[in-house]
């Protein structure tokens, strides 16, 4: 009769089921050397060293454990003898891991940080994926190939003493990459538990906002003093569609507009699938409708004929829609007011007075699109479509045709 499997197997918590009556006893220390006199193998005495069983006074100068997969050279019988003990008692225990003892170190922080990386390539944003990338490279230059097992608070809290230049809220969001990646590797079962994580207090700053007044203002003067309409329009816009950000204003295409249903696509970066459809209010669809036609693939904000400096039909650089903020600014005297702050920012604090935070978080589209659509419907557009009115005060453009540029 047959006894159960299990009643003499242990699991590990690295998922490797050992034999109780047999752990203790692996592995062995061997020697490549040979007795001078015989020739013959040394064997362990399990006492003070390897010894020729023909000849016990001679024994051998070099030593190798063998453990599993594992091998290791030692110089004297004491060390290897002492590595094998220890090896063994962490079997014992079901804390053995032969992965902390390979030359390559498959567990040490960058390793497995980049290996992190490498797994969430393409199930995060781009920009996500970004700040992920910098955020560890901070702790792969610091911890560089440490065991990720042997890594304690006090260990991470030395580490952010050495982020002098950085923010609080900088620290915070590392941290917070370092505790997402702590806990992959412990749903791996690579650790058995989190370790504990400093706290990174921190206060953040606020932009400085204008009143809507002044907001008008400083568009008015960048449509006076820029020769290109669209400037003035796409600055206009950041006013106006709050879920709108510079960096996503120059990549639009001609293609990314759609006035026949009143939106506008931003597709988000490296993807041709995911995007946020931003709905137009009823001015700037008859505008563009109005717009001499142009190519798809077109950048929608790019330079006109005869301004200097500047190529016809060349897309706007990232800082040109600031440069023309700035000049505006600094003609009417007023400073330390950024472009996202004195457009986005700015708006949404005006818009507070009229609106809930709901509706403005919504316009905002500080949710994603997917799941904005699926509980609220595209019944909702309509009102966004009302904040972003309110947003607007929106003035005409009298000399729509300017607005096109070149064909």
């Amino acid at each position: 009769m047959f006894a159960p499997a299990a009643e003499n197997q242990i699991q590990s918590p690295y998922g490797v089921n050992h034999n109780q009556m047999e752990v203790c006893m692996k592995g062995g220390i061997y020697s490549e050397d040979r007795c001078p006199v015989c020739g013959g193998k040394f064997v362990d005495n399990h006492i003070n060293g390897l010894i020729c069983p023909k000849h016990p006074k001679i024994r051998a100068a070099s030593f190798r454990v063998k453990f599993g997969k594992l091998q290791k050279r030692f110089r004297s019988y004491q060390d290897a003898q002492r590595t094998l003990t220890g090896w063994r008692f962490k079997t014992d225990e079901l804390t053995f891991d032969e992965r902390d003892y390979q030359p390559d170190n498959p567990l040490g922080f960058s390793n497995m940080s980049n290996k992190w990386l490498s797994y969430h390539s393409g199930k995060v944003k781009p920009g996500t994926r970004k700040n992920l990338i910098a955020h560890i490279r901070h702790a792969q230059e610091y911890f560089q190939n440490r065991n990720v097992k042997d890594l304690r608070y006090g260990d991470f809290e030395d580490f952010l003493q050495e982020l002098t230049e950085l923010s609080g809220k900088t620290k915070h969001n590392i941290m917070s990459t370092i505790h997402n990646f702590y806990s992959w590797l412990r749903k791996r079962r690579e650790i058995r538990e989190l370790p504990e994580f400093p706290e990174v207090k921190y206060i953040l700053g606020y932009r400085r906002t204008v009143s809507k007044e002044v907001q008008i203002q400083i568009v008015e003067e960048v449509r006076r003093i820029c020769p290109n309409p669209k400037v003035y329009l796409g600055i206009k816009w950041l006013t106006t569609y709050i879920s709108l950000r510079p960096g996503e204003l120059i990549k639009i295409l001609e293609g990314n507009i759609d006035p026949a249903n009143g939106y506008l696509y931003i597709i988000e970066e490296d993807s041709k699938t995911c995007y946020k459809s931003i709905p137009l209010i009823k001015e700037d669809v008859e505008l563009l409708e109005s717009l001499p036609p142009a190519f798809p693939a077109m950048r929608f904000f790019r330079h006109i004929k005869g301004v200097s400096g500047v190529h016809e039909d060349e897309p706007f650089g990232m800082k040109y829609f600031y440069k023309w903020w700035k000049k505006a600014c600094e003609n009417l005297g007023v400073e330390g007011v950024d472009l996202y702050g004195g457009t986005r920012h700015s708006s949404v604090r005006a818009l507070r007075k009229f609106r809930s935070p709901e509706e403005i978080k919504r316009a905002s589209m500080s949710e994603t699109n997917k799941a904005f659509g699926r509980y609220m419907g595209q019944d909702t557009d309509a009102d966004v479509r009302e904040v972003y009115r309110e947003a607007a005060q929106v003035i005409l453009i009298e000399e729509i045709e300017k607005i096109g540029g070149s064909k």
